[in-house]
């Protein structure tokens, strides 16, 4: 009988990157992101503080039009845009490594090697959260039915004390997570390499993918850990967006330099 080879996605033969990374080295990314956290931290500070004004403005804005029944995808769809959002967080790493001047303005103003491609691969993120928003409200309509939202006063109990509502977590947990596994695959070494590299956006994110692939012990401790620290900004209600965002940011930028 003839063993098939495992199928591995392909990397570029021209290029080296990094395979079979260990697992602590992603407690390292973390405390290189902290070191470049603690270099300037106003700018970072500032910068997490418009990261989470940003956010209550879209919160306010669902409660205001009445789209409350989204809230739970849409807080968990910002993991799915996490990675755009701190392009000016990998911007200010790249300057340290250079030993270049930081300033915020520079932070959002940035200028990407790949110019026009990471804007194009901000919009496919923003396409693939309101996919799983909206998968949300199809998997609550197949467990409970065409009913009015209950509200977030209710829901939990819904959820929690009922069996259909123990039913739709696990479904929507799993379905979540593979939502979750895709746009992180495709996007945690894409958004820095379009800002690094000329390369367009489709390329750069199946390459994120077979990095992903290709170091799935450590990638997979390194997702643990940005859900773990998003759970800890829920808990602070999102206060903790101000420190735990920029550090990820300058973390995930390290991340990306060890592969490359």
């Amino acid at each position: 009988m003839t063993t098939l080879p495992p199928i591995v996605p392909p990397l570029a033969p021209e290029k080296s990157y990094g395979r079979d990374l260990p697992v602590g080295m992603a407690f390292d990314w973390l405390r290189a992101g902290w070191r470049d956290f603690m270099t300037q931290p106003a700018s970072s500070l500032a910068y997490g503080f418009v990261v989470l004004l940003a956010s209550l403005c879209v919160i306010g804005s669902m409660f205001a039009l009445g789209w409350d029944q989204v809230l739970f995808p849409a807080l968990a769809g910002f993991l799915v845009v996490g990675p755009i959002l701190a392009v000016g967080l990998y911007e200010k790493s790249r300057r340290i490594a250079r030993h270049e001047k930081v300033t915020l303005a520079g932070m959002i103003l940035v200028r990407a090697e790949s110019r026009g491609q990471i804007l194009f691969a901000g919009a496919l993120l923003c396409l693939l959260m309101l996919l799983w928003m909206r998968a949300a409200v199809i998997i609550y309509a197949l467990f409970f039915g065409i009913r009015p939202f209950p509200g977030l006063d209710h829901i939990a109990a819904m959820l929690l004390i009922t069996p259909i509502g123990w039913s739709m977590l696990v479904v929507g947990t799993l379905v979540g997570a593979l939502f979750a596994a895709f746009s992180f695959a495709i996007s945690v070494f894409a958004i820095p390499m379009l800002l690094d590299e000329r390369a367009d956006a489709l390329t750069a994110m199946g390459t994120s993918m077979a990095l992903v692939w290709n170091n799935m012990p450590v990638m997979v401790c390194w997702g643990l850990v940005i859900a773990g620290l998003f759970l800890v900004c829920l808990a602070t209600g999102l206060l903790g967006l101000i420190v735990i965002f920029p550090v990820l940011g300058h973390a995930s930028w390290h991340a990306y330099k060890a592969v490359r």
